[in-house]
C-alpha cells in the first residue's frame, strides 16, 4: 500500500518513473518523452495510466503496459491499470523539440514538425541524420516498424530510417 507520509509527492513519482520507462522500439526516448502518456489518475492506492499508441495496432503496446504496471506496483501501489486512449490519436506533434533532438542523436530523422497533412510523400524532404542534408530518398515506405521509413542520403550515401509524420 502507499505510505501517506508521500502523498503529496505520489503522482509526481509515478510521472518521474513513466519517465523512465524507454520505448521498446525507440530506446532514446521514454514513454513520457515520446507523448504517448496522456493523464495519471491516482485514487489510494490504485493508479490508472492512459496510454495512446503511435499507432493503434502497434506490436509493443503489449511490453509498454507490462513495463508500466511493474515499474508502478513497484512504487507500492496494489493495483495499476493501463488505460488505451485512441482518441485523440498520438501524432508526430507530440514529439518535443528534447525528443526530436535525441531521435536525431539515435539516427532515426525525426518528422517535421508541424506534421504534415499526408503521411507520406515520396518528394518530401527529410534531413539526413548523419550529415544533414536534405538531399534524400524514400526507398521504403515500410521500416522495421510501422512509425518508420528508409530513406537514403544522396550526399553521404547512407541509409537511414526516419520516423512517419502522422
Amino acid at each position: 500500500m502507499v505510505s501517506s507520509v508521500r502523498e503529496p509527492n505520489i503522482l509526481e513519482d509515478v510521472w518521474r518513473t513513466l519517465g523512465e520507462i524507454q520505448d521498446p522500439e525507440i530506446p532514446v526516448l521514454s514513454l513520457v518523452e515520446l507523448g504517448i502518456v496522456r493523464g495519471v489518475h491516482v485514487e489510494g492506492s490504485s493508479v490508472t495510466v492512459r496510454l495512446t499508441p503511435t499507432f493503434a495496432g502497434c506490436p509493443a503496446l503489449h511490453a509498454m503496459r507490462e513495463a508500466i504496471v511493474e515499474r508502478v506496483t513497484a512504487l507500492g501501489f496494489e493495483r495499476v491499470r493501463v488505460e488505451t486512449v485512441l482518441d485523440p490519436p498520438w501524432t508526430t506533434d507530440d514529439l518535443g523539440p528534447a525528443a526530436r533532438a535525441k531521435l536525431r542523436a539515435f539516427g532515426l530523422a525525426p518528422p517535421p514538425s508541424p506534421a504534415p497533412e499526408a503521411v507520406i510523400r515520396l518528394e518530401e524532404r527529410v534531413e539526413c541524420p548523419g550529415c544533414g542534408s536534405l538531399d534524400t530518398e524514400l526507398r521504403n515506405a515500410f521500416g522495421p516498424t510501422p512509425c518508420r521509413t528508409i530513406r537514403y542520403c544522396l550526399a553521404c550515401r547512407q541509409p537511414f530510417e526516419a520516423f512517419k509524420p502522422l
